[in-house]
């Protein structure tokens, strides 16, 4: 790169940031905050649902987790959640109902190519990195505990 392309990569930078607008940080913390404070309140709704008939705690969070996938997964195929998501942000995509709609959209969106090589192979396009590295950190941290401390 020349001096002069130099001095004009810098000058177009500089105007660049002169003119590019501040995001709305406030708008954009409180939009998140009540979108993933809604979807919480959903949550303990549905678990509170399983707990009052019976259900036993472990089983009904299992229930629970299994619902809110689910939901997240149905408001995605019919095109709600990325309202949502584009109105709350991280807020939404923070609870497994958005970690839903990380596996389900790339899935929709190939599966003209097919259930194997569309549907399939593009379904952890997103979520399957999240995943192995999930289950290696898991891996790794269940070694280190079992070396420390034994079993037990």
């Amino acid at each position: 790169m020349t001096k002069a392309s130099k001095k004009e990569q810098q000058h177009f930078e500089r105007l660049l940031r002169k003119h590019r607008p501040n995001p709305p940080v406030l708008r954009n913390t409180v939009t998140a905050f009540i979108t993933g404070g809604t979807i919480t309140a959903l949550a303990q709704l549905v678990m509170n649902f399983f707990l009052a008939r019976g259900v036993k705690p472990l089983e009904a969070t299992a229930f629970t987790s299994a619902v809110m996938i689910f939901a997240g997964s149905f408001l995605t195929a019919i095109g709600v959640y990325d309202l949502i998501g584009r109105w709350g942000g991280m807020g939404a995509a923070l609870p497994i109902t958005g970690f839903a709609n990380a596996v389900v959209s790339p899935a929709l969106e190939y599966k003209r190519e097919g259930y194997v090589l569309g549907l399939g192979a593009k379904m952890f396009v997103v979520a399957g990195p999240v995943i192995v590295f999930g289950v290696v950190t898991a891996f790794v941290v269940s070694l280190l505990r079992l070396l420390l401390w034994g079993v037990g």
